[in-house]
């Protein structure tokens, strides 16, 4: 009865002190992006791609670009380029996705939707 308790408790203690794997979210990859301006004089539409790993959203261009995707997929990001601005959220399913966006540029305020298709 000791020798398997001492069997028990070495496994126990060796798979505690084995690191975990890397996180992955079900969202990792690519993912082209479409913002379409609906008010305000931001321009018409922005088409950019961004890259997802471990659930960060990132473009490698954009310094001030902040992102996130939760693990059932509602996305927050935001981005500064110059005195343009922008923040949004909505929502990402296995191979799309679209949300909500507001922001400014210069003095002029600007809404509108995005869409995703991951690459």
């Amino acid at each position: 009865m000791k020798t398997s308790s001492l069997w028990i408790i070495a496994t126990v203690c060796l798979t505690a002190a084995t690191p975990a794997a890397q996180a992955r979210s079900a969202y990792d990859g690519s993912w082209d992006l479409v913002f379409v301006t609906q008010r305000g004089a931001c321009d018409p539409s922005y088409n950019f791609t961004v890259n997802i790993s471990d659930g960060i959203v990132t473009h490698p261009n954009l310094v001030k670009f902040r992102g996130y995707v939760a693990r059932f997929g509602s996305v927050r990001a935001s981005v500064t380029v110059h005195e343009k601005f922008a923040s949004g959220t909505g929502r990402l399913t296995a191979t799309t996705g679209g949300g909500r966006w507001s922001g400014h540029t210069g003095s002029e305020r600007c809404t509108g939707y995005w869409t995703a298709q991951r690459n």
